[in-house]
């Protein structure tokens, strides 16, 4: 299911330079050409899934597990202060590539990356509720047994 024209398909398929870093079933991590510390690392679906809603479970825990083995890794090589680890759906979360992704980001004492969300405030404990019930109301009919699995 890969895209002749995804940057990252073309990296999974050996077309294009990439720093691989780890490789298991489901998921490639190679370092982000463009990072906000050196050492910033990007762990890729091995298929091409355009989001994290288009993810499969199975891939989702593969990812996961790539994603805690290279941060104990960026950790241990390259000493940051602390780490961010993030995603980004849709343009209107800052997603450039549509190829599902995790960063990992290793961080320093002022090296300048800032993230200072504008926090809203519910307006009331009412409005609070009304959102709940929504989402829960869609966890029901997305997973039939209301459960986690």
């Amino acid at each position: 299911m890969q895209q002749d024209s995804c940057p990252f398909c073309k990296i999974i398929r050996g077309d294009a330079h990439a720093q691989i870093l780890y490789e298991s079933s489901d998921s490639v991590v190679f370092l982000d050409i463009n990072p906000i510390n050196f050492g910033h690392a990007l762990v890729v679906s091995r298929e091409h899934y355009k989001d994290f809603s288009e993810l499969p479970d199975k891939v989702l825990i593969d990812i996961a597990e790539s994603l805690k083995i290279v941060a104990k890794a960026i950790i241990d090589s390259v000493h940051p202060a602390g780490f961010n680890i993030f995603n980004n759906n849709g343009l209107a979360a800052g997603q450039s590539v549509f190829h599902f992704h995790f960063h990992i980001a290793p961080r320093y004492d002022g090296d300048g990356l800032k993230v200072r969300p504008q926090l809203k405030v519910y307006e009331s404990p009412e409005h609070m509720a009304e959102y709940a019930k929504n989402i829960r109301d869609k966890i029901k009919v997305n997973d039939k047994s209301g459960e986690r699995k």
